[in-house]
């Protein structure tokens, strides 16, 4: 299992203080694969940018399309960047390989049968290895899941890293989302203001 898929097993488990969007959860699970990438030496970073670590392989093969996507030659690309290039689409990435290995299923919507319905995550040894890590207290998904608005118990210890590439890391996430809300909201104040034009208001 991996931070990523960790990541979307507690985004469909576990309730959210707000409807988890799309956007964010592609630009977190960006993150989470940029954290494990770290991990395991693939990368490392200098300053803001991801620069090439180990020649590695990694075993999952998501991770490996996502090693394969980093930019190993001078200049480097930022932590920011990754997020907002990798992520583009990854929600859905992950849910269709997921579901292609059962550990994500969809129920099919009556009123629109071409369409998918809400993803749920199957009774799998990665969905209790995802709950487990949840329910531990995993500093790393603590912090990737409070992205998405998914809190622990009111009673849980301030998650503690202890690493400055990983706090980097999961600090440019936190200000991706701010930053994907903030578009959401100006569209949404402009798409309010043009249907008023057009009520006569």
């Amino acid at each position: 299992m991996t931070t990523p898929q960790d990541v979307l097993i507690t985004s469909l488990d576990v309730p959210s203080s707000r409807p988890v969007e799309t956007g964010d959860l592609s630009l977190v699970l960006a993150g989470a694969e940029l954290i494990d990438l770290l991990g395991d030496g693939s990368v490392a970073l200098d300053g803001e940018l991801i620069v090439p670590g180990l020649a590695r392989t990694p075993a999952d093969r998501l991770l490996v399309d996502a090693a394969s996507a980093l930019v190993r030659r001078p200049p480097y690309e930022s932590a920011q960047d990754w997020l907002w290039r990798r992520g583009e689409g990854l929600a859905a990435v992950y849910l269709a390989v997921m579901e292609e290995a059962g550990q994500v299923a969809r129920r099919h919507r009556r009123i629109l049968p071409g369409r998918p319905g809400p993803a749920t995550a199957t009774d799998t040894p990665a969905r209790r290895r995802a709950a487990e890590r949840w329910r531990s207290g995993d500093p790393v998904l603590t912090v990737l899941a409070g992205a998405l608005g998914i809190q622990p118990g009111p009673a849980a210890a301030p998650p503690v890293i202890g690493d400055d590439s990983v706090e980097a890391v999961l600090a440019t996430v936190g200000d991706a989302v701010v930053e994907l809300d903030a578009v959401r909201q100006r569209r949404r104040i402009e798409q309010a203001a043009f249907d008023n034009i057009w009520r006569g208001g």
